[in-house]
């Protein structure tokens, strides 16, 4: 009997602590955080999402969901109920997009808002307001997964066209070509090799010639200035010129109006003398008599058209 008592003690023992600690357990799992309810749809596939799957605002948690079903307003659509923290900054211009997480790839609610509006969304648990939910970088991913294998599939018939026999040939031909080409080369540069020897004596006798015109003209250059400086050549020829101009000027002042008056006095004095010629051999007989009385013009006495005195 004494047996049976410890027994029932000892197993009422394990009920009580196993009831605390389902107790304490209850009690440091208690969520009071006020959560609202929010619905997303979409028509894209959401593989990775489970229930209790975190939702995340720009990375920090501020809720989770609670189902995921079958929306009944919009056909074939998916329908998301999510629970979000008062506190969470939910507005008008919020959206969600389905991501993973690192390796494990379990999917989550990310949210973001894109600042247009600043207005909270009003909410209603018995008909929760709907956030609008964008693709994914999967979901883009897997839409232009069928551009990509197209395009990958022209790139592959481009590449064996380009590996056809043809162009094997004709790349081999090139090849060759090219070789021939860069044996042509070789031997234009070992006959260039003589040309380039001499170049190092070309290049002495080259320096020795700018040297010599060096010379020459620092000579020149010396000669100049022995002409430019005072009292030298070119300051005496210019000094000579300045006393042949000056006598040219003073000639000009003083002589030639003096001559232009003789020359003007010679021609007076010629006129004169040729008008006395032309007298003397119209009438020769004036130099013994004189010229005697006038000849009678028109209308005057003794006046004959011939000229004769009547």
């Amino acid at each position: 009997m004494e047996n049976k008592a410890h027994a029932m003690a000892a197993g009422a023992f394990v009920l009580v602590v196993t009831a605390l600690l389902v107790l304490l357990a209850v009690w440091l799992t208690r969520d009071n955080t006020q959560r609202d309810l929010y619905d997303m749809s979409t028509s894209e596939t959401v593989s990775g999402l489970q229930p209790q799957a975190a939702v995340r605002f720009r990375g920090v948690p501020v809720g989770k969901i609670e189902l995921i079903g079958f929306d009944e307003k919009v056909k074939g659509n998916v329908l998301i109920r999510v629970s979000i923290d008062r506190g969470a900054p939910v507005t008008k211009s919020t959206f969600a997009t389905v991501a993973s997480q690192g390796v494990t790839g379990l999917g989550f609610i990310q949210l973001d808002d894109d600042g247009k509006s600043a207005e909270r969304l009003a909410v209603n648990d018995d008909d929760p307001p709907r956030i609008p939910l964008k693709p994914g970088g999967l979901d883009k991913l897997l839409k232009q997964s069928e551009v990509i294998f197209n395009q990958v599939e022209e790139a592959s018939t481009r590449l064996n066209k380009l590996l056809s026999d043809e162009n094997q040939q004709a790349i081999t031909a090139a090849v060759k070509q090219l070789g021939n080409a860069a044996g042509s080369m070789d031997r234009v540069a070992k006959g260039l090799e003589p040309t380039v020897a001499s170049l190092p004596a070309l290049s002495r006798d080259t320096t020795a010639t700018l040297k010599s015109v060096k010379t020459a003209a620092d000579d020149i250059s010396t000669t100049a200035t022995r002409l430019n400086e005072k009292g030298g050549p070119l300051d005496k020829l210019s000094e000579g010129g300045t006393a042949l101009a000056a006598g040219v000027e003073t000639f000009s002042a003083a002589t030639l109006p003096k001559l232009g008056e003789v020359a003007d006095e010679t021609a007076r004095a010629m006129r004169q003398m040729r008008r006395t010629v032309s007298a003397v051999d119209d009438n020769p007989q004036s130099l013994i008599f004189g010229n005697g009385p006038p000849v009678p013009g028109p209308g005057e006495p003794g006046f004959s058209a011939s000229g004769v005195k009547k």
